[in-house]
């Protein structure tokens, strides 16, 4: 992935693309930075799955400072910042759709055997663990909750526990 974003670098110096170079120098910056950090604390470095959640988390940031701007009416700013995010968006993996997010949500929800709104952690543990970067877990997690507090495991129902509903 690095080796990615540092070729897209040298493509948008060549094509003379400034809001491109500022915005993946920034991407590099906050790389380097966690690497530096973990070093420092005894680790080889940063994983692929370090990088993804570097960018998810400057994605969000730049989510919120649009909207910051958009309701103080500088929409100009609003634009750079999304534009910013459509940037580093390019180098994480295919985002699930909505369907396919709630579609996993109910198999994981089955596979752990999850009965109730204690065991959401259980499960957004185990879909971190089978899809990191490639979903809103944020929205995962909405989708789990509203499964486990409707039909307990995502699957009982009142007729399959043989009592009818009121």
């Amino acid at each position: 992935m690095r080796d990615r974003i540092n070729a897209a670098l040298k493509a948008a110096q060549d094509d003379g693309n400034k809001r491109r170079c500022a915005t993946l120098r920034l991407v590099q910056t906050a790389v380097k930075d966690r690497e530096a950090a973990a070093r420092e604390n005894g680790k080889d470095g940063v994983s692929e799955h370090d990088v993804i959640e570097i960018l998810q988390k400057m994605i969000h940031q730049r989510e919120s400072s649009a909207v910051e701007f958009e309701s103080g009416g500088q929409l100009d700013l609003a634009e750079q910042e999304r534009v910013e995010q459509e940037i580093i968006r390019e180098f994480l993996p295919a985002q699930l759709s909505d369907e396919e997010v709630r579609a996993i949500c109910e198999e994981t929800v089955k596979d752990i055997d999850a009965h109730g709104l204690r065991d959401i952690g259980r499960c957004m543990s185990e879909l971190k663990t089978r899809y990191p970067g490639k979903m809103d877990f944020v929205q995962a997690s909405c989708v789990v909750k509203d499964m486990l507090r409707t039909n307990g495991n995502g699957a009982a129902t009142a007729e399959a526990s043989g009592t009818e509903a009121e």
